[in-house]
């Protein structure tokens, strides 16, 4: 099979994903780049031993909370 046809099958099986975002302009592109940063704090810590001690942590370093408020 042509590359050309991988693409356009590739194309057909994606389409209503496709029309989705050009109808709403709506991705998972910021949900993608926070799974990202929440991945990079669970290596720095070599893992977490509770879920609770997991979610604050998420919580103060992706939370945008200001540690100095006026």
């Amino acid at each position: 099979m042509g590359p050309i046809k991988e693409v356009a099958r590739s194309f057909k099986k994606h389409l209503d994903n496709i029309v989705t975002y050009f109808t709403h302009r709506i991705s998972n592109a910021a949900l993608e780049g926070l799974n990202n940063r929440i991945a990079g704090l669970v290596k720095k810590a070599f893992g977490y031993r509770s879920r609770e001690r997991f979610k604050t942590d998420i919580l103060f370093h992706l939370g945008g909370l200001d540690l100095y408020p006026r």
